[in-house]
């Protein structure tokens, strides 16, 4: 019988540039009409978002990436080799934070399994390489790097540390969910592409799946996805960075989704809301969370560390639902909790999991 496998622990980073409100100005330059920036004006306030980071340096005077002098100036923003330029070096840095915040709190051991999570960006060799060798790792270390599944990959990352250690108890998988998602600004200037934009920032979390038991134990994986729904949230590789298109419907696709019992039941993974006392949910956006709150008839507070999450961070992609995890490890105990998470698809993908008690 398969042993267990356990999220011993998470460790987060984010860069020190916080640039929601400067690229909040900037969107708003680039809306002509006097009644759709009062329309963007408004559901930017609700975005109940207050801050998001960036691996974007200040410019020499100070400013954002969209002064006069930063990285997005000028009418033609920068090409997608500039963007990967950055990635190939920021995101390694950024996942080897995470990785160091990680082992401060937990020791790591010898690593067997290095599976890592990234769609904001591609280098080869490829970041997993990258940070192995900087890490010091084994060269036979068993690497995977699971690339442009979007928000949910973080629950494909941690499926995958589960399959391992479950036919393999002696393994100690390391999992990492890096994301640069503002190297990835585009031009606009309708309301629905900016709002979009303004969601995201750059983060990445690292945690440490073995049979060790301590932490939260995973448990059975669950997914299911929303027929003729493929256009909603996608990523367009484009001469100018990758094009992120999140429509507006997505929060009410979800919604009626998840009022259909057979699709509710997917995405919980068979458990009766009611019956849950740990939600981790991707923080994709304050509609997004309450769709599912409503529609689930979630009590407000028990999606609060998604919430903190959006409110600190913004939206991370793959990182996100990592670090609501974070602070949900730091408790109080769950006893059936589940992890969801949406993307590209529209898919929902998710978990099962429960604290480790004595």
């Amino acid at each position: 019988m398969p042993v267990a496998a356990y999220l011993n622990a998470l460790g987060t980073a984010v860069p020190g540039h916080d640039i929601h409100h400067a690229f909040i100005g900037w969107a708003r330059a680039q809306i002509a009409d006097a009644r759709a920036l009062k329309l963007f004006d408004r559901m930017a306030a609700r975005s109940a978002i207050d801050h998001r980071w960036s691996v974007l340096p200040p410019t020499p005077t100070g400013g954002s990436p969209v002064a006069d002098d930063g990285f997005y100036a000028g009418a033609a923003l920068p090409g997608t080799t500039r963007r990967m330029q950055i990635y190939a070096d920021a995101a390694p840095t950024l996942g080897i934070a995470a990785i160091d915040a990680l082992a401060a709190q937990h020791p790591l051991g010898t690593i067997s399994h290095f599976v890592v999570a990234s769609c904001t960006g591609f280098v080869a060799p490829g970041i997993d390489q990258i940070i192995a060798r900087r890490l010091g790792l084994s060269r036979s270390v068993e690497r995977l790097l699971v690339g442009f599944m979007g928000c949910y990959a973080a629950v494909a990352a941690l499926r995958t540390a589960r399959h391992i250690v479950r036919s393999d108890p002696g393994a100690r998988v390391l999992v990492l969910c890096v994301e640069l998602s503002t190297l990835h600004l585009q031009q606009a200037s309708e309301i629905e592409p900016l709002l979009a934009m303004l969601q995201f920032g750059d983060g990445a979390a690292a945690g440490l799946v073995t049979a060790d038991r301590h932490g939260f134990e995973l448990g059975q994986p669950f997914a299911t996805t929303l027929p003729d729904s493929e256009s909603l949230i996608r990523w367009d590789v484009t001469d100018r960075g990758f094009a992120m298109h999140l429509s507006g419907q997505v929060p009410a696709r979800i919604s009626a989704a998840l009022h259909e019992p057979d699709f509710a039941a997917a995405a919980t993974g068979g458990r009766a809301p009611e019956a849950i006392d740990g939600w981790a949910v991707h923080a994709g956006g304050r509609s997004i969370l309450d769709a599912v709150e409503t529609a689930l008839a979630l009590s407000p507070a028990i999606l609060a560390a998604s919430r903190g999450v959006l409110a600190d961070y913004g939206n991370m992609s793959s990182a996100t639902l990592m670090f609501v995890l974070a602070r949900m490890l730091a408790g109080p105990a769950v006893h059936d909790g589940v992890a969801l998470a949406f993307g590209p698809g529209l898919a929902a993908e998710g978990f099962g999991f429960n604290s480790v008690t004595s």
